[in-house]
């Protein structure tokens, strides 16, 4: 699978994917909003390989994919819709931008990206992400590309020795239909 967009392809993980990953997955700006404090090439392989052989899924329900810059061919992050199951037309979006490359509306992109895939090519009804609350640039996201927040859960996330709220945000298909419009 691949998808284009003005400034970017979303295409499927390959092996070789996991150095790039591991160069942006070890910087500290990254590594704030997750649970680890380092990155090892050991740990950056196996989430590569988790994408990877969800490829084969039959039927496919998770749709991840490397973010590569279109001029110049290198992967600055990852996005992706995944269902739970084949038939309840649900999915969690999901999202991560090499820090180098924030600011400069690629996640928006990707996420628009796959959200019409959702919608459009797998026939959904719901999406919905999540975000720290303290990611205000990541709810930036989700705002910009339609979604609604639909609540903050308290102390939801327990992380780094203390606990995250966290926002959740969804949309639904006529939404996304009369945004297109």
């Amino acid at each position: 699978m691949m998808l284009n967009t003005n400034r970017l392809v979303l295409r499927e993980f390959v092996a070789d994917d996991w150095h790039a990953v591991l160069a942006y997955q070890s910087d500290s700006r990254y590594l704030q909003y997750y649970p680890w404090t380092e990155r090892t090439a050991q740990e950056v392989q196996a989430f590569v390989q988790r994408f990877i052989s969800w490829q084969a899924e039959e039927p496919r329900i998770r749709f991840q994919l490397a973010v590569v810059l279109r001029a110049e061919g290198q992967l600055i992050g990852t996005c992706g819709i995944r269902m739970g199951a084949a038939d309840v037309r649900k999915a969690d979006l999901g999202y991560e931008i090499a820090p180098s490359h924030w600011g400069q509306g690629y996640a928006t992109e990707a996420s628009r990206a796959m959200l019409g895939l959702g919608f459009e090519e797998l026939g959904l009804h719901r999406v919905w992400a999540s975000c720290l609350a303290e990611n205000a640039a990541s709810a930036r996201v989700l705002e910009k590309l339609g979604m609604r927040c639909e609540g903050r859960l308290r102390d939801n996330h327990w992380m780094k020795g203390h606990w995250w709220d966290t926002l959740v945000y969804g949309m639904i298909e006529d939404e996304w239909k009369t945004r297109k419009e």
